[in-house]
């Protein structure tokens, strides 16, 4: 994926695309994977990097939804367990199989939530990834050595999936690629253009690393921007009203002992009414999620101090040793773009997951709402509207069965797994240049190699793009990511032809954003 002969493509403003994509999230993503499985001819553009808003800041579940289940969105559950099925045959290297463990403290929840996940398995069908069944306090206490004992009965366990997400992003992104998709991140939409009769024609672009513009045209323009997507509404409509209401879920990222094994815990009731999730990933543990309306949309959201003390409290509740805001390794914010509920109204968890392709008068088309596990079927749905936007019939949908770039049935264990079948590759990097074999940190896994890939396949352009969302250290240990950003810049620094300015700019540019993920004891 090169991003210099991909801005080449777009240098001819004479040839007209199928679809043009605003949005290099998991909506955006979704809808060039689709357009691209059709043979349709896509070109999408993300004015920061892949996945840098809410796609990197998820759980890290694939799932169909207890909860939604438990709300009774039957449809939405069955659509989502289709989906997290698929997807990890279609990229098992980074999509696997996560036991989950509720501990059981009642006879009513022991029964509450063995039939509940009895329907959810059910509702699997033959792409369920195994049978929940209710384990003895013994068991529990075994596979999850640091839960609260007293009056402790046992626990329900059941199976979901887990990924990781911003490397999901990019390889999506290098799949369209490979296929014929025109795909740039760092490329920024100024305005759309119309004809005469006011319907829109294509857009006028700026490369944000050249600062050069260039115009497209595409009969169908898709706004997949999430939380964003008012501003694009606005853009051709400035009397559009507001779409999306911003709901910021946070995540705190601690070591793996506060729980133990390599189960996952869920824990179904909080004061808020969601449940939260403590899941071990890449050898850390993941705690959230809080649901507290925000104003204004961020591109890099802050947590809140009163939502750290929320999932600390609550995670505290059902471990024996309580986590303080002295254990956490980091902390990150997402912002999700929910449906923008009625006057009044502020239970965002009573908002239906599902998505929602609006056409507008001028012919844009708006994908709002879902999930990441759901991203495929969101951009089937989307350019399912090719035919009522441009007359045209579109091919049929492929996209169910592509297999994502990576893709290998003989994945190597650790962190070389993320790499999937590119993980030789990199391997063959370090063995002809031995300094690209050191390691970037001493408590991380990744090495040299890894970042001079990331410049040449993985279109990264800024040391924030290798630590946040390439290899994953800054969302795993804010400090570690800090004292590792000057390597970073070193090796990108020769790899893009800059000079030590360049150097200096980019680590106090990183170090800004990953101040943002630390806690300040």
């Amino acid at each position: 994926m090169n991003r210099e002969e991909n801005i080449k493509q777009i240098q001819d403003s004479s040839k007209v695309w199928d679809i043009a994509v605003i949005g290099g999230g998991s909506s955006g993503l979704g809808v060039a994977l689709d357009a691209i499985s059709r043979g349709m001819s896509v070109v999408l553009l993300e004015k920061a990097d892949f996945a840098k808003g809410t796609s990197s800041r998820s759980t890290k579940l694939v799932h169909g939804g207890v909860r939604y289940l438990a709300q009774g969105d039957v449809m939405l559950v069955l659509e989502a367990l289709k989906e997290r099925g698929k997807l990890l045959k279609n990229a098992p290297h980074l999509a696997h199989d996560q036991p989950f463990i509720i501990p059981i403290y009642t006879w009513f929840d022991r029964i509450q939530y063995s039939v509940g996940l009895k329907l959810y398995d059910w509702m699997s069908g033959r792409l369920s990834l195994g049978k929940s069944t209710f384990i003895s306090k013994k068991e529990t206490i075994k596979r999850l050595p640091a839960v609260l004992q007293k009056g402790l009965m046992g626990g329900v366990v059941y199976h979901d999936g887990q990924f990781d997400d911003a490397r999901l992003a990019l390889d999506i992104a290098q799949t369209a690629d490979e296929a014929g998709a025109c795909i740039l991140n760092y490329t920024k939409v100024n305005n759309l253009e119309k004809d005469s009769s006011g319907k829109i024609t294509g857009l006028k672009i700026q490369d944000l690393l050249t600062r050069k513009k260039h115009i497209i045209q595409a009969k169908m323009v898709v706004n997949a921007t999430g939380v964003f997507a008012d501003k694009i509404l606005q853009m051709d409509n400035p009397e559009a009203p507001k779409m999306i209401q911003p709901s910021q879920g946070i995540h705190l990222v601690m070591d793996l002992d506060f729980l133990g094994g390599s189960d996952a815990l869920m824990i179904p009731k909080t004061r808020d009414g969601r449940v939260l999730f403590a899941v071990p990933w890449h050898g850390k543990l993941v705690v959230g999620t809080t649901d507290t309306l925000r104003e204004k949309p961020k591109l890099e959201p802050e947590a809140l101090q009163k939502e750290i003390d929320f999932v600390l409290e609550t995670a505290g509740g059902y471990l024996t040793r309580k986590p303080t805001r002295a254990d956490i390794k980091a902390v990150f914010a997402g912002l999700r773009p929910l449906a923008r509920p009625q006057e009044g109204s502020t239970k965002t968890k009573e908002i239906s997951r599902s998505h929602k392709v609006i056409v507008s008068e001028s012919g844009l088309v708006t994908l709002t709402g879902g999930k990441w596990t759901t991203f495929r079927k969101m951009g089937e749905d989307t350019v399912d509207h090719f035919q009522q936007v441009t007359g045209e019939k579109p091919g049929a949908s492929t996209s169910l069965d592509m297999k994502i770039h990576g893709y290998s049935k003989q994945l190597q264990k650790g962190h070389w797994q993320l790499y999937g079948s590119d993980a030789l590759a990199i391997q063959a990097l370090a063995k002809e240049e031995p300094k690209l074999a050191e390691k970037l940190h001493p408590d991380f896994p990744n090495i040299a190699a890894e970042v001079i890939w990331a410049v040449r396949n993985e279109m990264a352009v800024k040391v924030e793009d290798i630590l946040s969302r390439r290899i994953r250290i800054l969302i795993l240990d804010a400090q570690a990511a800090i004292e590792t950003a000057e390597k970073v810049a070193q090796l990108m620094a020769i790899e893009l032809h800059k000079d030590q300015v360049w150097i200096s700019q980019e680590i106090q540019d990183f170090n800004k954003v990953a101040e943002k993920y630390l806690i300040r004891k």
